[in-house]
Formats: C-alpha cells, structure tokens, sequence
C-alpha cells in the first residue's frame, strides 16, 4: 500500500493506582527508589493518523472539537494548544526523520486531570502510532522512556513515571523505579482473585477539576525541603506497595481493601491539596455505606476515587455516591498495553 492508501490507528489504557503513586516522582525514586501497584482498565485513548501528500500537520482534539494546523518543517511555538502532542510530533520529527503531513486525531474515555493518567497515555498512544507509521523497531521499554522524555522533560509537564509504563505494558504490574533503571513486574495473579478483585471495587468520578502538575510541585518541594511528615509518609506508601502486591498474591483481597485506607491516610500527608474537604466527605460517606477502604486515583484533589467494598454492601455504596453526585463508571482489567494497526 502507498501512503495514501491506509491510515494508522491505535490506543492505549487508562489505569487504576492502588499504592506507591507518588514514589514514581523525581527525585524522590532516584534518591530512595521507588514502587507502585497499578492496573490498567478497559478505558482508552485513541489515535488516528491519516497520511497526507504535503507537509501540512492537522490535530484534531474530537472530544473538546479543536483543531490546530502547521507546516511540520516550519514548526510551531507552544501557545497551551495541544501542547503535549505537539512535543510529541517534534521528538519523531528530531529523532527519526519524521518529514510528512498528516492528520492527527485524538479522543479519551478520559478527560485530562482525571487521576487515570490520561494524559500520559495519549503520550503513549501517538508514539505507539508513529512507530507503526514509520515502521520503527523498539522495545515496550523504549516506548515508555520516550513517552516520559516527551511529557516530563521536554514539555516540563510535573509527574511521574508510572502512567507511561502502565500504558505501555498493560496488565497488573508491580514497578520498581531506580535511579538507573526501571523494573515492570507482572503480577501472575489467579483468575478466580481478579474476578473477585473487580467485583469488589467501585470506580467513580468525583467531578472535581484538579490541576495535578501544583499538587506534585507541592510534594517535590516538601521532599526537597525535608519535610519530616511528607518524607515519612513517601517511605511508607512505597512499603506499602510491596505489602499489597503480596496480599495480592496471597489472595488476601479483605486486608488489601483495608490497606487502601491506610496507603490514603499516608497519601494525604504527602501535600496540600491532595484532599479537600468535599473528598473527605465523599470517603467519610463510603466508609458508612460499607466501603473497607478507598483513595483517589492519581496525584489527588479531584478526578476519579476507587473503593473496595465487599460485594453485599456494593449496591449501597453506588447508591450513596450517586446521592452525593458521583458518576459511578463500570470497568474490568486489561492485559494488552499500547497497540496500533493499519486500516484502509
């Protein structure tokens, strides 16, 4: 097929973070090294690439329906206008040779600051697409480093590396973060626990706006300064990480639930903003109604919380946070990370 004969698609998953969102963070994992629980869900974002004959880019944002075009031997400045896929194209341009026009279209199950790592997934997903459009070899650990690269350094965006592995590798991973290496761990865990696991959690979505990137400076600044409390608190979720990964494992699904509650007592202290008063609300509420434990999902002050609750009491659970004005979101695990194929 020539170039204009076929577009490019391919998508990448949302996840859920149960313990060690946080230690993923520099410096922090460089310094003491990190780790983090995560699963990725059958949530998505895509990507669409159609080939053009000329050098013209078009990114198509579908679900906020903006449009953004330049010429890609030109360049463009950063304007806060699909920014990060704009670092994106100029790495592929940079460093592979990517020259050709194109058009680019994006859509999420999630929106950005939702705690599901939407943003780095989108990442993900077009670096996934260019390497199918280019036909480039790489390795999931590449495509995971060079997402990171894209969104931490080259567009300066605050966070961690968890969402870009989480995305790229799919499945329920352990991740261990050194200062020279990062380690994906896939939990081989029995079906019958991970049937049971997802019977026993309930995702849903706060609707609160955050604005992750002020919360994690908080946190950085907090490690930097040394502050006790925070610091401690970083050293205790990452052991937790290890702690739960092994309840996991051992198919001890009622004290993982209850370690959620503590892993969130221990996240809050990390900085300010990761709680406010409505979520503290919201968790005090699911506690009543029957959840063992809970936390946000992502750096904290708003987007999507998960609690685990005992399949008796689910129903008043749902019920109690649709009173208080959550959109509960059904959702099953995943295995398959970051794909892209090629259609007509």
């Amino acid at each position: 097929m020539s170039f204009n004969d076929y577009i490019i698609r391919s998508r990448a998953p949302l996840r859920i973070s149960f313990a060690g969102g946080g230690t993923d963070v520099s410096p922090y994992f460089e310094d003491h090294g990190g780790a983090v629980l995560n699963a990725t869900i059958n949530r998505y974002t895509y990507v669409t690439i159609v080939p053009r004959a000329d050098q013209l880019i078009e990114i198509k944002s579908l679900d906020y329906d903006v449009t953004f075009k330049y010429n890609i031997e030109r360049g463009t400045k950063s304007n806060g206008q699909l920014d990060l896929v704009k670092s994106a194209i100029d790495k592929f341009r940079d460093r592979f040779g990517l020259d050709m026009g194109f058009k680019l279209y994006l859509q999420s199950d999630a929106p950005p600051g939702s705690g599901l790592g939407s943003s780095s997934t989108l990442v993900v997903a077009i670096a996934r697409a260019f390497y199918e459009m280019l036909r480039i070899p790489f390795t999931l650990y590449e495509l995971a480093e060079l997402s990171y690269e894209i969104e931490r350094i080259d567009s300066g965006l605050p966070g961690g590396k968890q969402d870009q592995y989480a995305a790229t590798f799919g499945g329920i991973n352990f991740i261990e973060f050194r200062h020279d290496a990062t380690i994906v761990n896939p939990l081989k865990i029995k079906k019958s626990t991970l049937y049971e696991l997802e019977c026993n959690l309930v995702l849903a979505n706060i609707g609160l706006t955050r604005l992750s990137g002020k919360i994690i400076d908080r946190q950085v600044d907090n490690y930097k300064r040394g502050e006790k409390n925070a610091v401690k608190a970083m050293h205790k979720i990452k052991e937790m990480a290890y702690d739960m990964k092994n309840l996991l494992l051992m198919d001890n699904l009622n004290e993982f639930g209850r370690m959620l509650d503590r892993e969130w007592n221990e996240k809050k202290k990390m900085a300010a903003g990761i709680s406010n008063e409505k979520i503290d609300n919201i968790y005090r509420q699911a506690i009543k109604a029957g959840a063992l434990g809970g936390k946000i999902s992502g750096a904290g002050g708003g987007g999507f919380i998960l609690f685990y609750v005992n399949p008796f009491d689910k129903m008043n659970l749902i019920k109690k946070l649709t009173y208080l004005g959550l959109q509960v979101i059904p959702f099953s695990f995943v295995d398959e990370g970051a794909s892209a194929w090629r259609t007509r």
